[in-house]
């Protein structure tokens, strides 16, 4: 799924992208993440559109990720909608990983020293 999202673009920067990935290990799509996306899905956090972004969650709680790291504020990286949709996945017994963006996530110098 995201092999196939890095791939759109400017056909050398997907290319970049696309080489970049090749070293990453692929998570499957159980049906297990089909499930706990569809009831993300189902809870309307999500617009019915966004089963991408349902099942990239879901991805993430399913095999357990610490971290979801995402450029996506509009439906992933929302805080709007973040303790509704860690309610919903701790209903089927997952945990919600920590969701935020690459921005959100770099320690500054000060943060490392304390």
């Amino acid at each position: 799924m995201v092999l196939d999202e890095i791939a759109f673009g400017e056909k050398e920067m997907a290319e970049r992208r696309l080489e970049t990935m090749r070293s990453v290990p692929l998570l499957r799509v159980t049906d297990e993440v089909k499930k706990l996306a569809g009831k993300i899905l189902a809870s309307a956090l999500l617009p019915a559109t966004a089963d991408r972004d349902a099942t990239h969650i879901a991805l993430a709680s399913v095999y357990e990720m610490d971290i979801l790291l995402t450029w996506n504020s509009r439906h992933i990286a929302n805080a709007a909608i973040r303790l509704r949709l860690r309610k919903v996945v701790e209903a089927a017994d997952f945990t919600l990983p920590v969701i935020c963006t690459p921005e959100e996530l770099v320690e500054t110098d000060d943060e490392q020293s304390d």
